[in-house]
């Protein structure tokens, strides 16, 4: 049954990377493609998905009676980081690569496969801690995540370890910020233009997966493969971040904390959920290893229907 709930999830992502490979290799769109995709994306579609993500899911009450997972959430996050950025050290991730690798550890893909999967397996009962994750993982994303990529060019060495602070607000992180200001202040936000945000931000996930399926025709099918930065990465991935996720839980129930076991489930099944599938664009972006990002994203995408059950098995 998990099998089957898995595959359903990722069906879909499967086929929208093939449509985006297959128009390209038809000749149906140019090479500009990629540009004004990335720049539709990062400055319009995404900040909408942002702003939309956050002022329709979160409210200040639910600050309340969800604070005890968000700060279970967070410190997963937190610690998550501090590993990955080990990882990298350790395993000398180049230039170009290193922002990419960090965030396929801890960021994932809890939209389009952490959504309908975490309903699926726990039922309504697990929405408001999906919540939790979701919204930790949008921060995450848009704050440290993306910043990472922004400052790791792979042609600019010069740049290294600096921060370029032109790409800290980026559209994104702008919305994002609008969003929690728009929420904390009460303002409430017309019919119409929710429907134009929602509109907007259900434009990311399809457009980013033909994206990437046109990465992929490019550079040919052969641009899928296992080096060592890739098996690191995944490994982070499908393993690091699951078991340093409970490693959390476990140290919290030590303290005498009372983790409800839907809450504990739910962040370490949401821990092992594939590599971002905007990571190409942020990579495009940020002037990084595009055909690296995509590798991560295809690759931990497919796996994952192989990795879950034995998440499962763990969060049982």
């Amino acid at each position: 049954m998990v099998i089957v709930d898995v595959i359903k999830s990722i069906v879909p992502i499967i086929i929208l990377v093939v449509i985006g490979y297959l128009i390209h290799q038809k000749k149906r769109i140019d090479d500009g493609f990629n540009a004004n995709v990335s720049y539709l994306i990062m400055n319009i579609a995404l900040p909408a998905s942002v702003f939309i993500s956050v002022t329709k899911n979160l409210t200040v009450s639910e600050f309340k009676t969800l604070a005890f997972p968000l700060l279970i959430g967070a410190a997963a996050f937190a610690v998550n980081y501090v590993f990955a950025f080990f990882l990298m050290k350790v395993t000398k991730i180049p230039k170009g690569r290193r922002g990419i690798f960090v965030n396929t550890i801890v960021n994932a893909n809890t939209i389009f496969i952490g959504m309908p999967l975490n309903e699926a397996l726990f039922g309504k009962a697990a929405i408001k801690y999906f919540l939790v994750y979701y919204v930790l993982n949008t921060i995450s994303t848009w704050t440290i995540g993306s910043i990472l990529i922004a400052n790791d060019s792979k042609a600019d060495s010069v740049s290294c370890g600096k921060i370029n602070f032109k790409k800290i607000l980026s559209p994104p992180i702008i919305g994002f910020i609008v969003a929690i200001a728009v929420l904390l202040s009460g303002i409430t936000i017309p019919a119409m233009i929710t429907d134009i945000f929602t509109y907007l931000g259900n434009l990311v996930t399809p457009l980013s997966l033909i994206y990437i399926g046109v990465v992929l025709s490019k550079a040919g099918l052969k641009s899928i493969h296992f080096d060592r930065d890739t098996v690191t990465a995944l490994l982070g991935k499908f393993v690091l971040s699951p078991l340093v996720t409970a490693f959390i839980i476990f140290v919290s129930a030590e303290t005498g904390m009372i983790i409800d076991s839907v809450l504990r489930r739910t962040l370490i099944v949401q821990a092992a959920v594939p590599a971002l599938t905007v990571l190409p664009i942020l990579a495009d972006e940020g002037k990084g290893d595009v055909e690296y990002a995509t590798n991560v994203v295809t690759t931990s995408t497919i796996l994952f229907i192989a990795v879950i059950p034995v998440v499962m098995l763990l969060v049982s």
